[in-house]
């Protein structure tokens, strides 16, 4: 039997900050899914359950993706049936994996969704790989382990950088800025030499993963099998 793998996706279609759209952003889900469905099986869960809206932005900037436009049309109930996060509180057992995709969204919503940060301090405490890619590592910067220490803390992360949100024009709209947190809670962040370069950065023998920006999910998915042993 194939291993599962949790795959986690915003539920936040419009920015509580501006009249502007978002959700999850497509290749961010659609490389990963490449590199992962073959070997493995897929679970999806959003806060919300139901619909996790996926940016529509992400589908035109990657329409000449073979990847991204196939995947937008021909596997849309992925996204589609997602089941809420809090049905799998409990049941980090069963996954050999969790993943958060990136997009806008999850700055919105999970950052601060305490069903994920409980699902995320679960599959830690089973040792089980916790992985997310560009805005998803935004997942993390609220995870203070039973502890009392940040899950980033002393850690090398990485996300979407602040030159990158610059360069994207969204800064003003962000609830906070992903490289900023990063530091703020202890976390080393690091990033690739140039803007939009790939970055993965794979610590405690692949059981943090993060990936920097769009170019790094299939890296990102590839570090996944790596760390459940496929």
């Amino acid at each position: 039997m194939a291993p599962k793998v949790l795959v986690v996706l915003t539920s936040c279609g419009q920015m509580t900050t501006a009249d502007k759209l978002t959700g999850w952003y497509l290749p961010e889900l659609a490389h990963p899914y490449d590199v992962l469905s073959p070997k493995t099986e897929i679970v999806m869960a959003s806060p919300k359950g139901g619909i996790a809206p996926v940016d529509m932005g992400s589908v035109e900037a990657f329409k000449s993706d073979p990847s991204s436009s196939s995947f937008f049309a021909n596997q849309k109930s992925v996204w589609e049936t997602t089941k809420p996060i809090s049905s799998f509180l409990g049941r980090a057992s069963e996954f050999a994996a969790l993943f958060y995709p990136g997009g806008h969204g999850p700055m919105f919503d999970l950052a601060t969704d305490t069903d994920s940060i409980q699902l995320i301090n679960e599959f830690v405490a089973a040792e089980k790989p916790v992985a997310a890619v560009c805005h998803g590592p935004a997942v993390f910067t609220n995870v203070v382990l039973p502890s009392g220490k940040h899950l980033l803390a002393d850690k090398e992360v990485t996300g979407f950088s602040n030159a990158e949100e610059d360069m994207a024009q969204m800064t003003e709209f962000m609830p906070f800025l992903l490289e900023t947190k990063i530091k703020d809670v202890g976390g080393k962040y690091v990033k690739a030499d140039e803007a939009w370069g790939e970055k993965v950065v794979v610590v405690d023998g692949g059981k943090l993963i993060t990936g920097q920006n769009p170019a790094s999910a299939k890296g990102t998915g590839e570090a996944i099998l790596k760390a459940i042993g496929l």
